[in-house]
């Protein structure tokens, strides 16, 4: 029988397996066969391939996650993640096999702007995935990390601005019309990445005011398994005492509860609200 905290690592690494799938899919479907560079090792690996046509881009990939992972063992040590190993690798086998199996020398269909939307789309869904379990892809952001040791740079900006130059470099490889759709693809990229994780990580926050809290207290910790915290209150025109019990729950549990209240409780007083910042115990660690 798998303990919780087993359970939890499993899932993890599912997950971490599933977003690496998911990112390897659109770059390997989408963005390579139409050259859309849009920044990190995949955008660089796109613009080194123009200029070394007997390289693959995905042998490029391999070789600086490779480059990368060994810099990163050696300035960061251990502080260098596993599950970062382990998803940077296994893109860089996935996009190798991928090209042993399903060999692209054109395009899947002769629309770039909807082959633009999932060569953005699903590696941003990749990417919010692995963010939501504290993990990546590797690449630039083994960069990243070493920046972050050692200087007192703004790294959001330091890899933006270095997505922007891999990006531009396209206009100079492929040509303006592509280069211009990296361009674009950049852009949707930053603005998709950070709906989507929001999306991943938001929780359901509920405020309850009630004259019987005991039902309610037992699902939440007997059924749902959660944990809530109990204030005591009073009407402000009855003078009658309340409970008002505080509780976070996942959006599939919020409506279990919001279902069981509007049973035993009628008479309760829901507030709930949405929020992608939980931080504590079966929640977000504290960093």
């Amino acid at each position: 029988m798998l303990t919780k905290e087993k359970k939890n690592t499993l899932r993890e690494w599912l997950l971490i397996t599933a977003g690496i799938l998911i990112l390897t899919a659109g770059v390997y479907f989408f963005k390579f066969p139409n050259h859309f560079s849009t920044g990190g090792v995949t955008g660089i690996a796109i613009v080194l391939g123009r200029y070394i046509p007997d390289i693959t881009p995905a042998t490029l990939v391999t070789v600086i996650n490779v480059f990368l992972l060994i810099l990163g063992f050696a300035v960061l040590g251990k502080s260098f993640g596993i599950r970062t190993v382990y998803a940077s690798l296994l893109m860089s086998g996935l996009l190798e096999l991928l090209e042993v199996l399903v060999p692209l020398d054109a395009p899947l269909t002769s629309q770039p702007l909807v082959e633009l939307m999932f060569a953005v789309g699903l590696p941003a869904v990749g990417s919010a995935i692995l963010f939501n379990v504290d993990a990546s892809s590797g690449g630039t952001d083994i960069i990243a990390m070493i920046l972050r040791k050692f200087t007192s740079l703004n790294i959001g900006i330091a890899l933006l601005c270095s997505d922007i130059i891999i990006t531009v470099s396209a206009c100079f490889a492929f040509g303006m019309e592509t280069g211009l759709f990296s361009i674009l693809g950049l852009i949707i990229k930053s603005l998709f990445m950070d709906v989507v994780t929001d999306n991943l990580m938001i929780k359901k926050c509920f405020q309850i005011i009630t004259s019987d809290p005991l039902p309610i207290e037992d699902f939440i910790t007997g059924t749902l398994h959660r944990g809530a915290t109990q204030l005591h209150g009073e009407g402000v025109y009855s003078h009658e005492g309340k409970t008002v019990l505080l509780t976070v729950v996942s959006r599939h549990e919020a409506v279990l509860l919001r279902n069981f209240i509007r049973k035993s409780d009628p008479a309760a007083f829901l507030i709930i609200t949405s929020s992608t910042e939980i931080i504590g115990k079966g929640f977000r660690g504290v960093n």
